[in-house]
């Protein structure tokens, strides 16, 4: 029989493998930006944009004008504005502020040369 008392044995393996699942679930997490209201109206803001043709839509590439759905996210934002006055921080009033102006000099302005 042989005399096992000079192998060492890499136990180390063991605590990695634990750690690793882990390790994915925090990188996953990280992949996503946190929820917070500014980021809810930059998203509503880019929708906006993308409808009024402003900028490409992500997904394919392309210009896509929808002034329907542009004036519905205006809309939207507008009801935010109105629902939430003097709940926000300073920060994020001017930032609706702000987005909401220059949406609705866009708008006014595809209307504009629609029309």
């Amino acid at each position: 029989m042989a005399d096992n008392t000079d192998k060492k044995v890499d136990e180390s393996w063991k605590e990695k493998a634990k750690i690793a699942p882990q390790a994915e679930q925090k990188q996953e997490k990280n992949d996503l930006p946190e929820a917070d209201f500014k980021f809810f109206l930059t998203t509503l803001g880019m929708q906006a944009w993308i409808a009024l043709g402003m900028v490409p839509n992500p997904i394919n590439n392309k210009t896509e004008e929808n002034i329907n759905q542009a004036k519905f996210i205006i809309d939207t934002l507008e009801v935010l504005q109105q629902k939430t006055k003097g709940n926000l921080d300073k920060d994020e009033a001017e930032l609706l502020e702000h987005l909401l102006y220059d949406l609705r000099l866009a708008f006014v302005d595809k209307t504009m040369k629609k029309g």
